[in-house]
């Protein structure tokens, strides 16, 4: 969702001014910021709401207070949220390492989640993997994609139709076989593989956020009883307006955190 500017509260327009700030490096981690009345000028903006804004930042982790000292940005700010295209366990395992353990790696028919988010036609045959993450030991998220048609990738993005192809069985292609340091399938998801091979390749995305139960076979593979809350993410990745994967991500409640950040 994209909330307009004059939509927002001031205190959330300053407290993304100040984010972006920080991550501009205006503020630096481990720097001090100026004083209230200097800070307040510097942004044009009334104590009161700087102060709001302040008190917000420092709930999110991204500042501290220091008797004697004043308020500091923290040397490890939090990162950027779902705004970003980030592999999903790159995104919830920002407190303990999330592993990636493959549950389905095949080829299927496009199913109406397909058909509707990747354009596949009736009989193409898309990649699909089916992963669960889990952190801790614990489960943390299944995520379930899906790759554009063949023809489709080495069109819009042979690099990454030449990274799945090595990925799959038997799969060294035209470029070689896989070095020492290649993903495995097998402790990887396929959004980690799109962006290890765009390096130069503009993507885009677009996701949708919804409340739902996990159900039966989902809360099976996530150890949960089906009538779990669980958050679910909707995810197409795009090259220019040629969608290249789609995704659905479910994530449990008590499961790690998905920092999300929504912005103009």
């Amino acid at each position: 969702m994209v909330v307009s500017a004059q939509q927002r509260r001031p205190v959330v327009v300053l407290y993304e001014r100040i984010v972006d700030a920080i991550h501009a490096g205006t503020y630096p981690p481990g720097s001090t910021l100026p004083s209230e009345p200097k800070l307040a000028a510097e942004l044009g903006v009334s104590r009161p709401a700087l102060r709001e804004a302040l008190l917000l930042l420092q709930e999110d982790g991204l500042l501290s207070v220091r008797r004697g000292v004043g308020r500091t940005v923290n040397d490890g700010p939090p990162r950027r949220g779902f705004e970003h295209i980030q592999p999903l366990e790159e995104l919830i395992g920002a407190g303990a390492p999330v592993r990636v353990r493959a549950l389905l790696r095949t080829v299927e028919e496009p199913t109406d989640f397909t058909t509707q988010h990747l354009l596949a036609p009736a009989r193409a045959e898309l990649r699909f993997w089916e992963s669960l993450l889990a952190a801790d030991g614990t489960a943390a998220a299944l995520s379930q994609e899906w790759a554009a048609a063949e023809d489709v990738l080495e069109h819009a993005h042979p690099g990454f139709a030449a990274a799945l192809r090595q990925l799959a069985p038997g799969g060294a292609d035209a470029a070689g076989p896989r070095g020492a340091g290649a993903p495995d399938a097998d402790r990887t998801s396929m959004l980690a593989v799109l962006t290890g091979a765009s390096r130069g390749v503009p993507l885009s995305a677009h996701s949708t956020v919804t409340a739902t139960l996990v159900g039966l076979r989902r809360g099976e593979q996530l150890g949960r009883p089906a009538d779990t809350p669980a958050v679910l993410v909707t995810q197409v990745v795009r090259v220019g307006e040629t969608p290249v994967m789609a995704a659905k991500h479910m994530l449990p409640t008590g499961a790690a955190a998905l920092p999300v950040l929504q912005s103009n």
